[in-house]
């Protein structure tokens, strides 16, 4: 399995980007699952319905499944620092794992730098993460500095997908040892 983290400001465009660098490891045959961090709070069913109905009645856990999908959902008594490494073991082998967020995270990482149209720009992660592999962007002129890691075009998630698929033992994930 190969793990890369992408990870910008909220409006930066990294779902969009992500939905391309999907789209190009699926066509180039590789097996894909996503980690998305969540800033608010979410549902994925709605009220009403059973599973729904089965969390609002105090389930620590609901497990949906069909001939087609799984979902679990798992609600955390207190809010809790989610640990990108213990998501990556709750998945099925794959090929590429992509995890979205997740910003300070102990991950090779893209980070997703737009330039704010009117005023100063959000400051980049690149300048002082180390973990920062590269740098995708609509504006690599208006960079605060110049990047010491490839800048990719962000309009072009393929560019990522080469990258990946000529680089992949760069993303070779091997979990940290705890204890």
């Amino acid at each position: 399995m190969r793990v890369i983290g992408v990870c910008g400001n909220s409006g930066a465009g990294k779902t969009t980007f992500l939905e391309g660098v999907i789209a190009g490891l699926r066509a180039a045959g590789q097996t894909v699952s996503v980690i998305k961090h969540a800033h608010h709070r979410f549902d994925i069913d709605h009220p009403g319905k059973d599973s729904w109905r089965h969390r609002q009645a105090g389930a620590g856990e609901v497990l949906i499944a069909n001939s087609h999908r799984l979902a679990l959902m798992r609600e955390y008594p207190e809010p809790r620092e989610l640990d990108p490494h213990a998501l990556i073991a709750e998945l099925s082998p794959c090929d590429w794992v992509l995890v979205e967020g997740f910003k300070h995270g102990d991950l090779p990482k893209v980070e997703v730098w737009r330039a704010a149209p009117d005023g100063p720009s959000r400051d980049p992660l690149y300048p002082q993460d180390p973990q920062v592999v590269a740098v995708a962007t609509d504006a690599p002129a208006r960079l605060p500095e110049p990047p010491a890691v490839p800048v990719l075009d962000l309009n072009e998630p393929a560019a990522l997908v080469r990258h990946l698929l000529a680089s992949g033992e760069r993303y070779l994930y091997h979990p940290p040892h705890h204890g």
